[in-house]
Formats: structure tokens, sequence, C-alpha cells
């Protein structure tokens, strides 16, 4: 398969993973949803395939791609602090940011081609979210 196409079918998947995610927050009428969560994983993982192209080809493989984790990490938790509010007796926006911090994690995993574990972590994301939330609701009587 060449290069470029594999690169753009790793793109392409870790917008529908990542969509599927801003699916279920969009279903849920949640301030970030289908176009934010996929533009932060699609990010993420065009992050990583740029680094992984430098480290196989210009830099000579003198680039550490534990740096790209890290600067992603540190770029997500910016995005993160700016959707948390707190409020008199509550905090929002605390699950969006976690979500959004995942996003770019299964971003990441589709660029290093753990399609396996990336779907697995959609999967279990969205467990969170639907089960975890409906429990909350229900047992914890959060709205």
């Amino acid at each position: 398969m060449d290069a470029e196409f594999k690169i753009i079918l790793q793109l392409f998947l870790t917008v529908l993973l990542c969509g599927l995610i801003g699916f279920e927050r969009e279903m849920k009428k949640r301030g970030a949803g289908l176009q934010t969560y996929s533009l932060v994983g699609l990010g993420s993982a065009l992050f990583a395939v740029l680094t992984f192209h430098l480290r196989g080809d210009a830099a000579g493989g003198s680039i550490d791609p534990t740096h790209l984790i890290q600067a992603v990490a540190t770029g997500i938790g910016f995005i993160g602090a700016g959707v948390v509010f707190r409020g008199e007796k509550h905090i929002e926006g605390l699950t969006t940011a976690a979500g959004l911090w995942v996003v770019s994690a299964i971003g990441i995993a589709v660029a290093m081609e753990l399609y396996v574990e990336a779907v697995a972590s959609t999967l279990l994301t969205l467990f969170v979210l639907v089960v975890f939330g409906f429990l909350e609701r229900r047992v914890f009587d959060k709205g």
C-alpha cells in the first residue's frame, strides 16, 4: 500500500473514531461535540504522522516520539483548561476535558498503527460516557 494512501486512511479512521465520541456528546447537547472531538483527534494523529515521517526520513531517526506524546498532552491540557468552569456549587467541563484528552490519545494510537487499541479505547470511552453517565444520573442524582 502506498505510504500516503495509508496515512490518509489513518486520518479518516481517526476522524471516524473520534467523531463517534463527539456524536455521543452532541446527542447529550454538550458544548464540544462532533466537530471538536474529530478535529482534536485529527490534529493529534497528524502531528504524530508528521513526527514519525521526520523521524524516519528528514531527521535520520533522531526524533524521540515520546516528545510528541508529551507535547500533544500538554497542548490538550491547555484546551481542557479552557473548557473547565467552576461554579458556586459545581465544576463543569471536566468530562469534556477528559474526552478531548482521550481522543488525542486515540489519534496518536491510530498514527502509531495501534488500530485494535484505538478501536478498543473508543468503545471503552463510549461505554464510560453512556453507561457510567446513566449511572451517575440515576444512582448519584447528577443531572
